[in-house]
């Protein structure tokens, strides 16, 4: 029997971790790290998304803005793919799951105002609609098919400004090597400088590396759970974030939180209700049996001992 999954309705969550996606403990840690650095270093520009699921990711970007600054996210939410490959890959990860109704509930659920969206291909980026050296932080998590993502680079790498940094998502898994194929060649051939790795994503730079490393890896030493490691490709300094299960970052719950812990409490309540019904239900269900079954003589025998024994 084939299963058909239904769209998600929009949700109202209560914390960030109640947005589905793969936006992964690790690399909240390092965005949370880069975007506060930027914030202390006054390094200035606009953030940019690349593909954004239903938001979790987008959501912690968004509480990273400052007044004079712009969040840009583009996605195909329930358009239709421009090509067939495309078209197969949304399918077979996301299509049925993804509608940019949903997206909006959950950016709105922590934040007054949407990002900027743009639903579109992620390649309507590369016509100059965003302005050159403008934003300090990319995130590429869109196709994961060599030639899209080849472009996103050079879309991140023309929006980037002198010391921003870009992340890549899914550089190293075994279903997109589309994914690692760009990523290295932007490395090897595009100027692009690695900065650090974790299990999921690969973050660089077309600035300065070296004091974007010595601080992580000062600051991994303080994350529970955690360390790092340098290893060197074709003359590139790489950190790799290694460990897991480390204290994330506080999140300002979102505006429904209150309703959600109440309508928790409430079903849980309701559970131990049942539940304590459910234990009762076999000493009444005996008692009528016994009406029903054993001689009148019986049942009054039963009853006057336990009065006597009570």
């Amino acid at each position: 029997m084939t299963v058909t999954a239904q769209p998600l309705q929009p949700s109202r969550p209560g914390q960030l971790d109640d947005i589905p996606g793969w936006f992964f403990p690790k690399d909240r840690l390092v965005f949370d790290w880069v975007l506060h650095r930027q914030q202390r270093e006054d390094i200035r520009g606009d953030l940019l998304e690349l593909g954004a699921y239903l938001g979790k990711s987008t959501v912690v970007l968004g509480h990273f803005l400052r007044p004079d600054e712009k969040l840009t996210v583009c996605d195909l939410f329930d358009s239709d793919a421009p090509d067939d490959a495309n078209g197969a890959e949304m399918a077979l990860s996301y299509r049925s799951t993804l509608t940019r109704e949903s997206f909006e509930s959950n950016y709105l659920a922590f934040h007054q105002e949407l990002p900027e969206i743009i639903q579109a291909p992620t390649s309507v980026l590369a016509d100059d609609r965003l302005a050159a050296g403008s934003c300090r932080f990319v995130h590429v998590d869109a196709s994961h098919l060599y030639d899209h993502v080849a472009g996103d680079i050079q879309v991140a790498r023309r929006a980037l400004s002198a010391d921003g940094v870009l992340a890549l998502d899914d550089f190293r898994a075994e279903h997109t090597p589309g994914v690692a194929a760009a990523v290295w060649e932007a490395v090897l051939n595009h100027g692009m400088r690695p900065v650090c790795l974790t299990t999921n994503k690969f973050y660089g730079t077309w600035g300065d590396p070296g004091p974007l490393q010595d601080g992580l890896m000062e600051a991994v030493g303080g994350w529970a759970g955690h360390r790092t490691e340098i290893q060197s490709i074709a003359g590139h300094r790489i950190v790799r974030v290694v460990g897991k299960n480390g204290t994330l970052p506080d999140f300002p719950p979102s505006r429904y939180h209150r309703e959600v812990e109440a309508e928790r409490a409430a079903r849980a309540e309701a559970e131990r209700a049942e539940q304590a019904a459910q234990g009762r239900r076999p000493a009444a269900l005996l008692k009528r049996t016994a009406k029903q079954l054993l001689p009148p003589v019986v049942t009054r025998a039963v009853g006057r001992n336990r009065r006597t024994t009570g």
